[in-house]
């Protein structure tokens, strides 16, 4: 299964849990659990960077949308049978070019 169905098929399985770092991001964010679950399982989630060699195990970055339509940026792993949130925010358009491209910092 490719991966963003198979994240949105853990999502809707609950299937996921947050670190403690992500839940502080999210926190500090004013990001519920709802809309996370929403842009984790919107129609338009797509990976948005890869990171294949981090020390800590392969982990990606994803972009999804709320029902509200703003941008989610959540990075994750997957652990067995679990997708791990390591963190989530709500990404600065002032770093990001339609929530998917950084920006050459000056």
């Amino acid at each position: 299964m490719e991966l963003v169905p198979r994240i949105k098929e853990l999502v809707k399985n609950g299937n996921y849990r947050l670190t403690f770092h992500a839940e502080i991001e999210r926190d500090a964010d004013c990001i519920s659990i709802v809309e996370l679950e929403e842009a984790l399982m919107h129609e338009e989630c797509e990976l948005v960077e890869d990171y294949p060699k981090d020390p800590r195990g392969h982990s990606f970055l994803l972009l999804g949308f709320t029902a509200q339509r703003l941008p989610i940026h959540a990075v994750c792993s997957i652990h067995e049978d679990t997708l791990v949130i390591i963190t989530v925010y709500k990404p600065d358009s002032d770093l990001w070019i339609d929530w998917k491209i950084r920006k050459v910092r000056k």
